[in-house]
């Protein structure tokens, strides 16, 4: 059953999907609520938990002002999801030469792809109605270019790559059996460039402004200021091209798949969803800018992707459209521990058993991944039910990280 509760320790109230909440996340709630650009409440899904600046399954909304810190630095960061024709009976008994296919068709970690090899590639094409816009942003804020190396080609290389951390590609089953290819990342290096400019360009202007704030990353842009209209400009650059990245990505797996499988075919239109980003929207008769870190769109009869830990299921859902969160719902089960933590707690053989039946790295490189480091994912999806449906039920059988 949902659980909701109300903070009232700021100055509008904050509404909590969950009782599984650490007191430092509750703090940045509060710090934000404070904020005088706030509008209404604040929502906390049930996956929420502490982050950076602010609370990872949060949604908030803003009236004539964005926080960078609270979009991120990994702007843009998504799901991709496909329902294929094949079934599990169409998948050999060993998979690992399937997932070795995947990690050698698309990059990960810190790797990239190769400029000779997409230098005038299609892969290229498929970025180049980007590149205008982001001189433009460039082009005005040239210290953009100055924090990423190889700034000119690095952004095309990274199209189409996984990086590392919680990001990951797999294949899954639903209830039926059928194989879904799901995927999670987001706007890569560059985005990381651009959160983390405007987000010291924020703190700076809250500074030459003297406006005073709980926490000094909570700065925020004003609406009509040079810096608001240039953020919002290159925030929506980062998105789309994690879209791209997502969709491209999504391209060389299936291709990679088709060496090794019979002959399929995508039947289902892919989701692709972002969780870290900003939208001008209409809510309560009001148009506000509401900034999703670490949630997704639920409007009602929206399908979204709620992915567990790289050990537990995941599910496609379909939005309730609850004005109380925004037409919003969690982005996944949620970190309970930090990766120190993680490391500190378990050990190899703990992953090995906690990804039992799971073609995937069991290596100390991902061991801050392990599923006992997330919330428990029924869970979740328990506090949630007026917020979402479900509409299949995944589990995967192959994981690709970082």
């Amino acid at each position: 059953m949902p659980i909701l509760t109300t903070l009232n320790k700021g100055r509008v109230p904050v509404k909590v999907w969950t009782a599984d909440i650490e007191a430092p996340a509750i703090e940045q709630l509060v710090n934000v609520a404070n904020l005088p650009i706030i509008h209404g409440h604040i929502a906390a899904m049930p996956d929420v938990h502490m982050g950076i600046g602010a609370t990872v399954g949060s949604v908030i909304p803003t009236r004539g002002a964005i926080i960078p810190a609270a979009v991120g630095v990994d702007i843009g960061c998504g799901m991709n999801a496909v329902r294929t024709t094949l079934t599990a009976s169409d998948l050999p008994d060993n998979l690992l030469r399937i997932r070795s296919a995947i990690e050698a068709a698309v990059p990960v970690g810190f790797e990239e792809h190769e400029w000779d090899k997409v230098r005038g590639s299609a892969h290229a094409r498929s970025a180049r109605p980007l590149e205008a816009r982001l001189a433009a942003i460039v082009g005005r804020h040239p210290g953009i270019a100055k924090m990423q190396r190889h700034f000119e080609r690095t952004w095309i290389c990274q199209a189409g790559t996984l990086g590392g951390g919680n990001h990951f590609i797999e294949l899954c089953l639903d209830e039926s059996d059928r194989v879904w290819v799901m995927l999670h990342s987001g706007s890569r290096g560059l985005g990381n460039v651009i959160g983390r400019y405007f987000i010291a360009a924020a703190k700076k202007d809250m500074e030459r402004n003297q406006r005073h704030l709980p926490d000094a990353d909570l700065g925020y842009f004003c609406e009509g200021s040079t810096l608001f209209d240039d953020y919002v400009e290159a925030v929506g650059w980062a998105q789309d091209y994690a879209l791209l990245n997502r969709r491209e990505m999504m391209r060389l797996v299936v291709e990679a798949m088709r060496r090794f499988l019979p002959a399929f075919q995508l039947d289902s239109e892919a989701i692709n969803c972002h969780h870290n980003y900003v939208e001008q929207e209409t809510h309560f008769g009001e148009q506000l800018f509401v900034t999703r870190k670490g949630a997704i769109s639920a409007r009602e009869g929206e399908l979204g992707i709620i992915p567990g830990s790289m050990g537990a299921k995941s599910y496609i859902v379909r939005g309730l459209g609850n004005p109380q969160s925004y037409c919003s719902c969690s982005h996944g089960a949620g970190r309970k521990m930090s990766r120190t933590e993680a490391k500190r707690r378990f050990n190899r053989r703990d992953l090995e058993e906690q990804t039992r039946g799971v073609e995937c790295r069991k290596d100390g490189g991902v061991l801050d991944e392990i599923p006992g480091a997330y919330k428990d994912i029924d869970l979740v999806m328990a506090q949630q039910t007026d917020l979402v449906e479900v509409v299949h039920t995944l589990k995967q059988v192959v994981c690709i990280k970082g």
